[in-house]
């Protein structure tokens, strides 16, 4: 499947590392210009020598005020990708009102901000648009020690079927991926215990976990016109996990 991003503008929020970094890769090469946002400046620095001719804004999206100032005036975006993650494991007992109030700002309260922006620029251009958001199977599935992010992904996905019923008159499409495991910093921190590592392997029905790569082939997939009768649905990027 080729996809061709030429001519588009696209907008990646949580550009620094892991499949928001490859994202910004991957839409670079298939000639879309990108403005990569991330709260890491020394990450879009070594981004931009990666993929020459990117934009980049350095803002920590879980500050309302900065994120407007920093997005209020991105101009024209025809896709976006909602990246933004943080986790913080804590059993459900032991959760905090920081943790709490740190990750729906991070995880969520951003998507919300974010599409915000974009959205209504592309209403105002008249163009069509894609908006996808990176989730995950604790959407679907729980796992221990990890209520509060999970309930920001299981938000994630009927903000995302709310949001494709507003935007669809407008000709904008809005997804989510749902990766279970890949390879990143961020998943890292949940497979700690090599042993758990293994029963969750042999849990999947493919015996592996999703590589990057797959995460970012059907982010591209849901962004460009293949799925063009596409919206309010996620894809699933688990090997099968929920199915077992």
């Amino acid at each position: 499947m080729q996809l061709n991003s030429s001519g588009l503008q696209a907008l990646v929020a949580g550009a620094g590392k892991g499949i928001g970094r490859d994202t910004v890769k991957a839409l670079h090469a298939l000639g879309a210009g990108v403005i990569a946002v991330s709260r890491t400046n020394t990450d879009l620095v070594s981004l931009s020598k990666e993929c020459p001719g990117i934009e980049t804004v350095c803002v920590d999206l879980g500050d309302w005020e900065a994120t407007e100032q920093a997005l209020g005036n991105v101009g024209p975006v025809d896709l976006l990708v909602n990246n933004v993650a943080m986790l913080l494991k804590q059993p459900f007992l032991e959760a905090t009102k920081e943790v709490f109030d740190r990750t729906f700002n991070v995880n969520l309260r951003s998507m919300i901000q974010v599409s915000q922006i974009v959205a209504q620029g592309m209403i105002h251009q008249g163009v069509p648009g894609s908006i996808v958001s990176v989730s995950s199977m604790v959407a679907h599935v729980s796992f221990p020690n990890l209520a509060v992010y999970s309930c920001t992904k299981g938000t994630m996905t009927i903000l995302t079927k709310v949001m494709a019923a507003e935007l669809g008159p407008y000709k904008i499409r809005v997804n989510s991926v749902n990766p279970k495991v890949v390879p990143t910093a961020m998943s890292q921190k949940v497979l700690t215990d090599p042993e758990l590592a293994r029963k969750l392997k042999e849990r999947h029905p493919l015996q592996k976990f999703a590589e990057m790569e797959d995460v970012v082939n059907s982010i591209l997939f849901l962004l460009s016109d293949r799925s063009a009768p596409t919206s309010g649905s996620g894809i699933l990027v688990d090997a099968g996990y929920l199915a077992s």
